[in-house]
């Protein structure tokens, strides 16, 4: 689970991985023999039984960032992804936090990843609690995104990500109503079915050598 790759001065929530210390990440899944995949692909292989050396890399909130110093990255190192995003918002910024705020990926952005393989996902409409809303606004932060996406993609968006990792019951519902096939958590969650409530390992730019490879080892426990 990454949040934002780019060069910040200001970085409260810790959400953003230096370009270097990113490279470096990836090179070394690619050393160790894992090869990074959307959790589309990595779903369906699971699905398969198809799936070792494969590793999910995912991209909450959308940010522009992600798109000028991740995606080319990935693309050198023969990977994908999916980016999560949130559909009310694009070309807009993460109002949900505090500033400084960053940009966030618009249409084109999005085509440009699609076009490298990237997955695109959905955040919700507006990055909402969804265990804190209503059962209407659920129903439209988690459909009407799906439609959105759906729509300017030219293809289904197949996967989702509860925005804060916040999930319960009323949420996967809602989730598995819309049409999705994944959905991801943050961390794993008693009763509620992993595909729609999968787990995600964070990484940080403080993750490299036996730190990173600690995470490693824990992936999909």
């Amino acid at each position: 689970m990454y949040h934002g790759v780019g060069r910040v001065g200001v970085d409260p929530f810790a959400l953003f991985v230096p370009p270097d210390r990113f490279a470096e990440q990836m090179r070394t899944l690619r050393r160790v023999g894992l090869r990074g995949v959307s959790l589309g692909e990595l779903g369906d292989a699971a699905a398969r039984g198809d799936a070792d050396g494969l590793v999910g890399l995912t991209f909450d909130d959308g940010y522009r960032d992600v798109r000028t110093w991740a995606a080319p990255v990935l693309e050198q190192c023969g990977f994908t992804a999916t980016v999560f995003v949130v559909s009310g918002l694009l070309d807009g910024e993460n109002v949900w936090d505090p500033p400084p705020r960053r940009q966030l990926v618009d249409a084109a952005d999005l085509r440009d990843l699609a076009a490298r393989g990237w997955e695109i996902g959905s955040h919700s409409v507006t990055h909402a609690r969804l265990t804190e809303v209503d059962p209407g606004r659920l129903q439209h932060e988690v459909a009407a995104s799906r439609a959105a996406l759906s729509e300017l993609m030219g293809v289904e968006a197949r996967s989702f990500c509860y925005p804060y990792g916040a999930v319960d019951g009323a949420a996967v519902d809602a989730v598995r109503a819309a049409g999705y096939t994944y959905a991801c958590a943050v961390t794993r969650v008693a009763g509620l079915p992993t595909i729609l409530a999968t787990p995600r390992i964070g990484v940080t730019g403080r993750d490299r050598g036996l730190r990173l490879a600690a995470k490693l080892v824990l992936r999909g426990r």
